[in-house]
């Protein structure tokens, strides 16, 4: 019994674990890492736990969708067992008398990779019971799936390897006819092993048995009276085959790349996720054997030098806006006196008149008889990935619908963040091609299934094909040559999934804005460089960049946001692409690359919500700019705003903490982002009342309040079926409904 105790003890697969544990922590980490992820204890908010559990191919959720889940994870595993091998297989030198000693390494090191695929399995399937509602026939074939892309994987290197790699065999030059093994290296043999020799080896550790090909023990051999140059050598040729297949394995992914533009490459955003740490294994593991004990300070060293090196142009890649010229031969000045000289009087004038033109043309319009004032509506959609672009969508499809078209004809200006304006925006243009003749019913379902359609496996799969690397391919649009990046990929789906709906410039809105056929849309995205708006717009909006006292005085207030298409001008702004302009006012922080303008000195802009989640602060001053002439042409204003999320009014307690968790308290503020700007929110609102006075505003919110089941309501650009009933089911719940009614009275 004590016998087969210290066997069990010092099997292969226990001391294997019993190293990661004391030698590879850091490729432990992404281990760790990973399953944080999958149990949704890290991410959450993001709903990155739905790219595992509910991936999508070409748009459904399937067992190919798990089969190449399953593949990118074989991959990630065999990247793993690579790497482990590679840094370690020199402590078990016995591997090098066995056949097909990678084989068989990699099973013995099946502890890790088998216990994580089973807990991905199980929380796949209590997700589909408990959340999704499948049979079990759909959860049979997505764990197949899953099974059979790893097992596809895994098999395949399994053979590469059993070809190609050598054992001590093969150098000991067997003889010509020669076709059992010598017999001191029969597997059987162990009974009568110098164990003890095999310990007293520096560095080596204590192995009494191994898992073979058909998973039984097998008692270890000594090695006692081989060579040690003859055992280096075998592992040098096995650790040489490891490294190419780990190269080929990077090149692939690389020319895979170039084939962003085929929907059927864009493989499930975990798959991405998977194949991303598999490089990072493999990066780790080639350190670690080349640099030994000095791995930690050539790591360092590295990313010393890769920071040095990409601060030249050729290898730091800045996503552009597209449609914008940056071959012109000057940039646009951004500077404090560049921003003055936008803002004067004059221009302030010109763009306040025209405006006055185009309210005058609304107001004749929305006219009503006997000479009765109409409402003036502006909307404001929220932030919030897809879930606020179909909660959006929703909203104005239903209201437009019970009030007769009344809401949009209504509406002067649509501003806010995020997806909420991609909802808002799909819906102008429909109704703007309806206006126009088409056959289009912008009331459809269809419109609801397209604007939720996935928008994050083509921004993951670019992600690790190529802005990992040095992006290569590139593309024309508006005229100019770009590189593509997630950025590209982002917008391109976009347009897929909208069946090429946002195909246009901003200069082919100015039109349908001058005439007031469909509201003004104000995308403002945040520039990082100083904290000041961006606000992207067809029209003339020097009148956005500071509050009317500031052009009345200046130097007594700062100017705080910038008219996109003056200071742009001569690097023609309004061939802007419209997606661009959507993705520049959605750019959540490393899911989509931050854009860099054609400016001196450049500035980079960011998603809109990093200043005004909801849209207020342009409402609000395009309000007070236009007062006088709103509280003579209207009966007042209506702000729709649609909230893809409401507060949070829970405190978060600061009792009980320990020292460390103190040093940290003061930068909490900052992940309180949101709630800073629900204050601001409604300090914006005080404002308004004061400057409309109470009975010439109207505020009406639509806010998507998640069900108990899915109270985790997510951010992200990447819908699961749950979430999307979710909330189509909230338009039904009594404060939605009321607010209904309430906006066809106020309308009428």
């Amino acid at each position: 019994m004590r016998k087969k105790f210290s066997q069990a003890l010092y099997s292969f697969p226990l001391q294997l674990l019993a190293l990661h544990l004391r030698s590879n922590l850091i490729l432990l980490s992404i281990w760790l890492f990973l399953t944080l992820l999958i149990t949704n204890k890290l991410g959450s908010k993001y709903g990155i736990v739905y790219l595992f559990l509910s991936p999508e191919y070409l748009g459904r959720v399937d067992f190919w969708s798990f089969f190449f889940v399953g593949f990118a994870y074989g991959g990630m595993v065999m990247s793993w067992n690579m790497a482990v091998y590679l840094v370690s297989a020199y402590y078990f030198p016995f591997l090098a008398t066995l056949s097909r000693p990678f084989v068989k390494f990699c099973i013995n090191n099946f502890i890790i990779p088998f216990a994580f695929a089973a807990l991905f399995l199980y929380v796949h399937i209590r997700f589909e019971i408990l959340d999704e509602a499948s049979s079990w026939n759909a959860i049979f074939l997505h764990c197949l799936g899953f099974l059979f892309g790893g097992a596809s994987l895994i098999i395949g290197i399994f053979a590469y390897f059993f070809f190609t790699n050598k054992d001590i065999l093969s150098f000991l030059k067997l003889r010509d006819g020669q076709r059992t093994l010598p017999a001191d290296l029969e597997a059987g043999i162990g009974q009568n092993l110098d164990m003890e020799m095999v310990r007293r080896q520096e560095g080596k550790w204590r192995i009494e048995t191994y898992l073979s090909e058909s998973l039984r023990p097998r008692l270890v051999r000594s090695v006692a009276h081989y060579e040690a140059t003859l055992l280096e050598r075998v592992f040098r040729q096995n650790h040489s085959n490891a490294l190419l297949v780990q190269i080929i394995s990077l090149l692939s992914l690389i020319l895979l790349g170039y084939l962003i533009d085929w929907p059927y490459f864009r493989i499930p955003a975990s798959a991405s996720i998977f194949l991303a740490f598999s490089i990072l294994i493999a990066l780790i593991g080639a350190i670690s054997y080349w640099f030994h004990s000095w791995r930690f300070a050539v790591v360092i060293l590295l990313l010393l030098v890769v920071n040095h090196l990409t601060r030249n142009e050729w290898l730091n890649h800045q996503n552009r806006a597209y449609g914008l010229d940056y071959e012109f031969p000057e940039y646009a000045c951004y500077d404090f006196e560049s921003l003055q000289a936008l803002c004067i009087p004059a221009n302030v004038r010109t763009d306040k008149e025209e405006e006055i033109r185009m309210l005058n043309r609304w107001l004749e319009k929305v006219k009503k008889p006997g000479g009765k004032k109409p409402k003036l509506v502006v909307l404001c959609p929220s932030g919030g990935g897809l879930k606020s672009a179909v909660w959006t969508m929703l909203t104005l499809q239903q209201a437009d619908s019970l009030t007769g078209d009344a809401l949009f004809r209504h509406s002067a200006l649509i501003t806010g963040a995020s997806g909420g304006m991609i909802g808002a925006a799909y819906y102008r243009e429909l109704f703007l091609r309806q206006l126009q003749g088409d056959t289009v019913d912008r009331f459809a379902g269809i419109h609801l299934d397209n604007v939720a359609k996935d928008l994050l496996n083509a921004v993951s799969f670019t992600v690790v094909t190529n802005d990992l690397f040095v992006p290569w391919a590139r593309f024309k649009a508006g005229g100019y040559t770009y590189v593509k990046d997630r950025g590209y990929s982002f917008e391109r789906q976009l347009n897929e999934n909208t069946g090429t709906i946002f195909n246009k410039t901003m200069a082919d809105y100015w039109l349908p804005e001058q005439k007031a056929m469909i509201p003004k849309m104000f995308l403002t995205p945040a520039i990082i460089n100083d904290g000041r708006r961006m606000v992207i717009s067809s029209q003339g909006v020097s009148y956005m960049m500071a509050p009317p006292i500031a052009i009345r005085k200046p130097g007594y207030m700062e100017i705080d946001a910038v008219d996109f298409g003056r200071l742009l001008e001569q690097q023609d702004a309004a061939n802007l692409l419209f997606t661009s302009a959507l993705r520049m006012n959605a750019t959540f922080p490393y899911i989509l690359p931050v854009v860099y303008l054609p400016t001196q000195p450049s500035i980079e802009v960011m998603d809109a919500g990093f200043r005004d989640d909801f849209g207020i602060k342009s409402a609000t001053r395009y309000l007070h700019v236009f007062r006088d002439w709103i509280l003579e042409n209207t009966s007042g204003v209506i702000l729709v705003e649609m909230w893809a999320f409401d507060r949070v009014r829970e405190v978060t307690p600061s009792n009980n903490q320990g020292v460390v968790e103190s040093i940290f308290t003061p930068l909490g503020i900052t992940g309180q982002l949101i709630d800073l700007q629900y204050y601001e929110h409604d300090n914006s609102i005080g404002m308004l009342y004061d400057l409309l006075g109470e009975d010439m505003l109207e505020i009406v919110r639509f806010t998507y309040h998640p069900s108990a089941r899915n109270a985790e309501a997510t951010i992200s650009f990447h819908l699961t079926k749950r979430e999307k009933q979710d909330i189509l089911q909230a338009m039904q719940l009594p404060e939605n409904q009321r607010n209904l009614q309430r906006l066809k009275t106020l309308l009428r």
